[in-house]
């Protein structure tokens, strides 16, 4: 089945012939070549595919972190291209949350001013406490004033969730979340994630399989196209 034939009436992410580029020298190297695929709201969906084929490209696009070189990306029903950084800034602000395989936790901040801070960042009101509830959520009511450094990779990846959720996103995007854990904490973040899924819509990027098999739905990225299933 192709993407495309996935209903649309409740897509709270679509992308139409999405194409990107990048200057090579006096070329162009095409990473994506027409990408099309709709997601439903509380879908969870695992884009997998080979090292290098553009998975983190394509995640970025979708959450407009990036623009396509062509095509449109339409999230919440909203088209982000005629949109500039700060409206797309504006909208991933209260509605869209994203997880780094990195975490991209401020090394200065405690866990809690980690959690609080994109919504101090937008003037969101009730910070301390909604942060402090969002680290209860993944279990580290015990560690708000933590710093990174003093914690765990796995504690540090669900600080790193605590942050994506604290604005209670309708769209949850995750770029290899668990590619720098342990078996042990990899399985106890996924399930976290799969925990939260029931609250929001989960698209994730991962080389690994199984993780991949336990999302509702699974596309491969090869040849820079999308593809139904684990090919």
């Amino acid at each position: 089945m192709n993407p495309t034939s996935i209903p649309t009436s409740n897509a709270v992410l679509q992308l139409k012939n999405v194409h990107y580029r990048v200057s090579s020298g006096d070329d162009q190297l095409a990473i994506l070549k027409g990408c099309q695929l709709n997601v439903e709201a509380y879908e969870s969906l695992a884009i997998v595919g080979r090292s290098g084929s553009g998975k983190s490209t394509l995640l970025a696009l979708m959450a407009g972190l990036d623009s396509p070189t062509e095509g449109e990306v339409h999230l919440l029903g909203q088209n982000l291209s005629p949109m500039s950084e700060d409206q797309r800034a504006r909208l991933r602000a209260k509605q869209v949350g994203f997880v780094f395989q990195n975490f991209q936790l401020m090394p200065g901040m405690n866990a809690l001013e980690n959690v609080m801070m994109p919504l101090e960042l937008f003037g969101m009101t009730q910070a301390r406490e909604k942060a402090t509830a969002a680290l209860e959520k993944v279990g580290l009511s015990h560690r708000l004033h933590h710093t990174p450094q003093a914690l765990s990779g796995g504690e540090q990846q669900r600080v790193a969730i605590a942050r994506a959720i604290v604005t209670e996103p309708k769209i949850l995007f995750a770029d290899e979340p668990t590619g720098n854990l342990d078996e042990t904490t990899a399985a106890q973040v996924q399930q976290l994630l799969f925990d939260l899924q029931q609250q929001t819509t989960l698209i994730l990027v991962t080389h690994d399989r199984q993780f991949a098999q336990r999302c509702q739905r699974q596309v491969t990225l090869a040849q820079g196209l999308l593809q139904d299933g684990l090919q």
